[in-house]
């Protein structure tokens, strides 16, 4: 059985990690490292790692990467930014990590979901375009090519 102070003490680290993931959804293309979130929320940067992976499924950089790769697709969606210039505007400052953290998510190259997005979503309300090409997360895309038997 779980005692009262244990029970207080775990609605505490879960509003402190709710301010975390608050704080990468509204600063997500600001340089954010896991010391610098940690400190602003009064935990080691070991402990918010483990608490945010038990509680979001995730570490925090993969749900910033998550955040950056979302906005990165509505921009690319636009069709009138570069990848690169893409890239750096969601906060990424390479751009070879931002392209494979890319295709793992969507499952295709920037270039590729660029050139492919803009078609497939010609006429749709942004809100529905967004909904419809979430990227998927924990490596679940599929690798170009590869049909499902």
């Amino acid at each position: 059985m779980t005692s009262r102070p244990d029970e207080a003490q775990r609605l505490r680290d879960l509003a402190r990690l709710r301010r975390v993931r608050d704080r990468i959804d509204r600063e997500f293309a600001q340089p954010l490292d896991i010391e610098a979130l940690a400190r602003g929320v009064h935990m080691s940067a070991g402990h918010l790692s483990r608490a945010f992976r038990q509680a979001y499924g995730e570490s925090p950089y993969g749900y910033l990467m998550t955040r950056r790769i979302e906005r990165a697709m509505a921009l690319l969606r636009r069709g009138d930014l570069s990848v690169t210039e893409v890239c750096f505007m969601v906060g990424c400052s390479s751009l070879g990590t931002f392209s494979t953290r890319f295709t793992e998510l969507v499952g295709m190259p920037p270039s590729v979901y660029r050139r492919e997005a803009a078609r497939s979503t010609v006429g749709m309300p942004s809100c529905v375009a967004k909904q419809v090409t979430r990227p998927i997360r924990n490596r679940e895309a599929r690798p170009p090519g590869r049909d499902l038997a």
